[in-house]
């Protein structure tokens, strides 16, 4: 499935939820979200259908988003259904962490075989702050079980935001050193209600080279990553820097959004959104749809000129 730019489109980012059990602030606004009516959110037999057809039309790589996606009653139903899809070759979720201890086992033996975490620092109380409530220690518990797992890779994102975490990068960065995990430094982004906190906090992914001059660049496995990779020496893991801001990378972007109503992301810096719930309740075959959207997967995306999405990231999904 190709866009219009020629770009070979095979993975769909599905948020199952539009709630989470964190309030992180660069992804919730202070007073909250108005939260999406439960029934305009797209059951698990709808994903599941919507999920199917992208595979028939090429897609090889799901991940599951939120919100925080474990938070999801019987989420779990939903994950062995989408991991028994044959066609998916690459089955990842996105998670804060908080609940991965009790988890992880079952995400294993459901064929999630990637994880990506979202963990912004080391310090209790610096966590607490930016979460609005978060506990650190039930974060690297659930980093450590899927450790001991053997999940690989285990992919940790970290949002640099200036005068929060900056005084940690290589404290961050020297995790790598024994630890066979990704360690993936991302620029602030300004989304939805909360782009006023992220535009005064915004600061270049340079900032991770000034500060660690030993990190050498490496090729990248996959090239249409949004990251480029850098290891310390002798190290069992590797960095990686996604710049959205700094650099752009969409003449490589592969990927498409599905929001937990139903809703077809073909950019995440784009209000541009396609309805497919609707159609597919009234029980119209959505692949033409789809096919037909996936044309017009803009080029490229602009953040230039000031105009940011009105969606929270938190009600897109990571």
């Amino acid at each position: 499935m190709k866009d219009s730019y020629g770009r070979d489109i095979n993975y769909l980012r599905i948020s199952v939820t539009d709630l989470c059990n964190l309030r992180c602030k660069y992804c919730i606004p202070k007073d909250g979200i108005e939260k999406i009516d439960y029934s305009e959110v797209l059951t698990f037999e709808e994903i599941e259908q919507i999920t199917k057809t992208f595979v028939e039309l090429g897609v090889k790589k799901v991940r599951i988003t939120g919100g925080e996606p474990l938070v999801r009653k019987d989420i779990l139903n939903l994950i062995k259904k989408i991991g028994s899809i044959s066609g998916i070759e690459d089955f990842a979720i996105t998670t804060n962490g908080t609940l991965l201890k009790e988890y992880a086992k079952e995400l294993k033996e459901s064929g999630v075989n990637r994880l990506n975490i979202s963990l912004d620092t080391l310090d209790p109380k610096k966590y607490r702050d930016i979460t609005r409530g978060g506990d650190l220690k039930e974060v690297i518990n659930g980093i450590e079980e899927a450790l001991k797992l053997g999940i690989y890779p285990i992919k940790i994102n970290v949002v640099l935001a200036k005068g929060f975490n900056d005084d940690e990068i290589e404290k961050l960065v020297n995790i790598t050193k024994n630890n066979n995990v990704e360690i993936r430094f991302i620029e602030l982004m300004p989304i939805g209600q909360c782009k006023e906190w992220s535009l005064g906090k915004f600061m270049p992914n340079t900032i991770v080279l000034d500060k660690v001059k030993e990190l050498k660049e490496v090729p990248r496995e996959d090239k249409s990553s949004p990251a480029k990779y850098y290891k310390l020496p002798n190290s069992k893991g590797k960095i990686g820097l996604i710049s959205p801001i700094s650099c752009k990378f969409c003449e490589n972007c592969n990927r498409v959004r599905l929001t937990c109503d139903g809703k077809l992301k073909l950019c995440l810096h784009s209000n541009e959104e396609l309805d497919l719930k609707t159609p597919l309740r009234r029980g119209q075959d959505i692949k033409e749809l789809i096919l037909n959207e996936i044309n017009k997967k803009p080029e490229t995306h602009n953040l230039e000129d000031g105009e940011y999405i009105g969606r929270n990231m938190v009600e897109i999904g990571g």
